[in-house]
C-alpha cells in the first residue's frame, strides 16, 4: 500500500505502558504516512558509530556508566528533527521521558518551525494508549516466542495450534525473562512513576488525547488515524 503523503501529520508522541502496543502503532503510522520514526536509542548508537563530536561525548559518558545528560540528548534530537525527511511529520520514540524534556521540545519546535506552527503543524499530537492493568498483565505474560523464527504468540489471545509449539518451525516456544509477571509488575510501576509528569504536562497544555488500548489492534489504529488526520485538518 502506497504511503498517504497528502497528510502532514506533524510530530507524534505515543505514550503507554510496556505491552500497550506503542511499537505496533508506531510502525503503522510510519507506513501509512511515509514519515520516519525518530528513536533516541537509534540516535545515540548512530552518533557513536559515526564518531560525531556528539557521539564521542556520549561514548565517554556511557563508558563512565553515567546517564546521557539532557543537553547532549537535546543536541542530537534537534539535529535529527531538522532533516528534510521530518518535514511532514515523525513519530518520536523514547523522547520526551520527563516534563523538562517535553518543555524543551515545545520551545525548540516553536523556535525552529514558527511558520509551520501557525498552520498547526508544529507542536506534537500526544496520544496515550490506555489499557486495563489486569488485561495488560495477561497480554504480556501470555506472550511466547519461537527461538528459531521469532514468531510471537499469546496463549490467551493468539495461541499456537499445538500448545507451546511454533506453527511454522515446530520448535518449543519460550517466555522471555522480561515477560515474567514479577518483572512486568516492576516495569509497570517504574513506567507510571516516570511518565506521570509527562502525561500531566501535556494534559495541562490541552494536547493529551486518549485511545482505548483494550480494543483490537485494528480499532486502535483507526482511532489514532482519526486523531492525526482530524487534528491536522483543523476538525
Amino acid at each position: 500500500m502506497a504511503a498517504d503523503t497528502a497528510h502532514n501529520i506533524g510530530p507524534v508522541i505515543l505514550l503507554g505502558p510496556p505491552g500497550a502496543g506503542k511499537g505496533t502503532q508506531s510502525r503503522r503510522i510510519v507506513e501509512r504516512y511515509g514519515v520516519p520514526q525518530v528513536s533516541t536509542g537509534d540516535l545515540l548508537r548512530e552518533n557513536v558509530r559515526q564518531g560525531t563530536p556528539l557521539g564521542i561525548q556520549v561514548k565517554d559518558v556511557m563508558a563512565r556508566g553515567e546517564l546521557v545528560p539532557d543537553e547532549l540528548m537535546y543536541d542530537m534530537v534537534a539535529e535529527r528533527l531538522r532533516r528534510t525527511d521530518c518535514e511532514r511529520g515523525y513519530v518520536l520514540d523514547g523522547f520526551p521521558r520527563t516534563s523538562a524534556q517535553a518543555a524543551w521540545l515545545d520551545a525548540f519546535l516553536q523556535r525552529e518551525f514558527f511558520e509551520k506552527l501557525q498552520r498547526g503543524k508544529c507542536l506534537p499530537i500526544v496520544i496515550r494508549i490506555g489499557v486495563d492493568y489486569n488485561g495488560l498483565l495477561r497480554r504480556i505474560t501470555g506472550r511466547r516466542s519461537c527461538p528459531v523464527c521469532g514468531r510471537i504468540y499469546n496463549v490467551y489471545s493468539q495461541p499456537p495450534r499445538v500448545a507451546d509449539t511454533c506453527d511454522v518451525e515446530g520448535s518449543k516456544l519460550v517466555t522471555r525473562d522480561d515477560d515474567r509477571e514479577e518483572v512486568i509488575r516492576e516495569r509497570l510501576a517504574a513506567y507510571e512513576l516516570q511518565t506521570k509528569p509527562v502525561v500531566e504536562y501535556y494534559a495541562h497544555k490541552g494536547r493529551l488525547h486518549c485511545v482505548d488500548g483494550d480494543a483490537s489492534v485494528e480499532q486502535v489504529t483507526k482511532q489514532i488515524w482519526r486523531l492525526l488526520e482530524g487534528e491536522r485538518s483543523g476538525e
